[in-house]
């Protein structure tokens, strides 16, 4: 896999988790609990029946949802866990005021997840690029050594007159 297939894939994760439609449906099933068959319209009806479908596919696809007989849509644990970090996330953007002193859950979990994953990009850019730059480092400490050790070697044989 290449680092570009691996970028392409973290953004494919990354918009799905912060789809407006799955962060409305996995936080409805988590305060109110399962939702029963064809009762999705119903539920969360300002979302369009192309969003519902979508949003269903992918909590589904992703484990975060179960179609569970004679219940409906339901969590699985790591949907629970997904659900707990929207809700954490909500909770720091809340209290910071972030991204603006009033707005809606999924405004609030949308941009903070975006201003996360910066910091997350940035930091894993930072060590992979300081982990290039020990990685150059140690061929300079390697390439000193070997000069240092033919010098004291060459040293050996040549005898020194002391300085006037």
């Amino acid at each position: 896999m290449t680092a570009s297939s691996t970028s392409t894939g973290l953004r494919n994760v990354f918009a799905a988790l912060t789809s407006p439609a799955l962060i409305r449906l996995i936080t409805e099933i988590d305060d109110h609990g399962p939702i029963p068959p064809r009762r999705l319209a119903g539920t969360l009806p300002d979302l369009s029946p192309h969003q519902l479908r979508r949003a269903t596919e992918i909590a589904c696809a992703m484990g975060f949802c179960r179609i569970g007989p004679g219940v409906g849509l339901e969590l699985i644990p790591a949907g629970t866990e997904l659900a707990d970090l929207y809700d954490a996330t909500a909770r720091w953007a809340r209290h910071n005021n972030y991204p603006r002193p009033v707005c809606d859950f999924t405004t609030r979990v949308r941009h903070t997840l975006r201003l996360l994953v910066q910091s997350l990009v940035a930091v894993t850019a930072e060590s992979s690029h300081r982990q290039a730059a020990d990685e150059d480092l140690n061929r300079v400490r390697a390439l000193l050594y070997q000069r240092l050790h033919f010098e004291a070697q060459a040293a050996a044989h040549v005898e020194f007159e002391p300085a006037a």
